[in-house]
């Protein structure tokens, strides 16, 4: 009788074991016992390239980590052999050693509401039309792996001015006016956002000076909704109408004369955090508080975000405070439209300005000269879910907007892209079109996450 138990336990332990226990990774002396299969679905028929892939950990079945303990594997990739001489001396006990049955990808393990507790596992992937990947998430302590950055975001004091900087190595954002967006084209791929504030080099003339690839700002803001802008429609009668954040009915210059909200106690005051910085994604976050429109009082959060290998940052938003005094209100985001109609582009819930631009420093007393860029594009997408409605606003310097029905939690995303004709990629107007068109259809289907069972070995 004990014979036969103990053969039913043998069983049993041989039962948990993958059925191909050489399938399973290893590097140098990692040897993990424990693992669990996820699989990634690609619904549609195009290719995904550094597709972002968001695991909430309310999905996830394993619920204690810690970011040295998760490892994420492809299978299909080829494994690192034994470093050299050269690259164990250059990256010493952290570096990767030799891999067995694939390749270890970057991955971050996000804390983002700042408690202590992660929030989201974030990695990206390559996928093929209608593609199922499987990738496996192993469990162990690993104090190997330095991960490359692709992505940055910093706060700094820029010009005597709090901005918010976050970019990939293609193209960068920053907030010099806190809701509406300056974009920042780059000649060859590099995140510079660092060395700018830390040096506060003009962004128009001086940076060709240090460092050509770091390449130059590119867009004029003023008034306008720059490379993307929030506000909100509060007046269905005057569909030209839209209230922001820095233009208030409060004393002083006229609105359409002020770039800048008149001070922190009565009007509208602004607050920035770095969430996230790294490798494979960088997040910001602004607050906007004690904003009276004189039809309304509303306080809100963006989280803006740069992904690796991608000309797009994506925008969650989220009122914290929503007392209007008037009905029929609804949010609004937006970018700066262009003069000429045939640079413009606008389509189901996608807004596209291209076009040749003088770029210049609005603000500059030196008699330099404007820089003449071939094709600067900037570009807008709302997700279909939140029913966004095209408004071509006039105003503020002309811009396109989407109008979007106040949702139940007060909460809509949206993206927005650049290029320009000195960069690497998309850098003409059909290229980018191109690339804005497949974002859009990848940003409105996400990849499906399905989970394996989790394997002991």
């Amino acid at each position: 009788m004990r014979r036969n138990a103990l053969f039913v336990l043998v069983l049993f332990f041989i039962g948990v074991l993958h059925a191909d226990d050489t399938k399973w990774y290893t590097e140098g002396n990692f040897v993990p016992a424990k693992r669990l299969m996820v699989k990634i679905v690609n619904t549609l028929d195009i290719e995904r390239m550094n597709c972002p892939v968001v695991i909430t950990r309310e999905q996830f079945p394993v619920k204690k980590l810690h970011e040295m303990w998760v490892t994420i594997v492809d299978p299909s990739l080829p494994s690192k052999p034994e470093p050299t001489k050269e690259e164990f001396a250059f990256a010493g006990g952290h570096g990767i050693r030799k891999e067995t049955n694939g390749h270890q990808i970057f991955y971050q393990l996000d804390d983002l509401d700042k408690d202590g507790i992660w929030d989201e596992l974030f990695f990206q992937t390559n996928l093929r039309p209608r593609e199922t990947k499987t990738l496996y998430i192993y469990f162990g302590f690993s104090g190997r792996g330095w991960n490359e950055h692709g992505t940055h975001a910093t706060i700094g004091s820029y010009c005597r001015h709090i901005i918010p900087w976050w970019e990939s190595a293609n193209i960068g954002w920053k907030l010099w006016f806190p809701t509406s967006v300056d974009m920042y084209g780059k000649r060859k791929p590099i995140l510079m956002s660092e060395e700018m504030c830390i040096h506060n080099y003009c962004g128009y003339y001086g940076v060709p000076k240090v460092n050509f690839d770091y390449g130059s700002d590119v867009m004029g803001v003023g008034g306008s909704f720059g490379a993307g802008g929030i506000g909100l429609f509060e007046l269905p009668a005057r569909p030209d109408s839209i209230s922001i954040p820095r233009f208030t009915p409060v004393e002083g210059p006229k609105i359409s004369e002020r770039n800048f909200n008149e001070d922190q106690l009565t009007d509208t005051r602004y607050a920035f955090d770095v969430v996230v910085n790294g490798p494979v994604r960088s997040m910001i976050r602004v607050k906007t508080m004690n904003w009276s429109t004189g039809n309304g009082f509303y306080e809100l959060e963006q989280f803006y975000t740069a992904y690796t290998n991608q000309s797009y940052s994506t925008c969650r938003v989220k009122y914290t405070r929503f007392d209007p005094a008037v009905t029929g209100v609804e949010f609004c985001c937006g970018i700066k439209a262009n003069t000429l109609e045939s640079e413009n582009v606008v389509d189901k819930g996608i807004a596209i300005r291209t076009g040749v631009e003088m770029v210049a420093d609005p603000d500059d007393d030196t008699g330099q000269k404007a820089h003449r860029v071939e094709f600067v594009g900037s570009a807008l997408v709302v997700k279909d879910v939140y029913k966004p409605q095209y408004v071509r606003v006039r105003s503020l310097g002309d811009n396109h907007t989407f109008r979007i029905p106040v949702t139940t939690d007060r909460t809509f995303e949206y993206l927005i892209a650049g290029a320009w004709s000195e960069g690497v990629v998309y850098n003409t107007p059909e290229s980018f079109k191109q690339y804005v068109q497949k974002t859009a259809l990848e940003y409105n289907n996400p990849v499906a996450v399905e989970f394996g069972e989790l394997e002991q070995k």
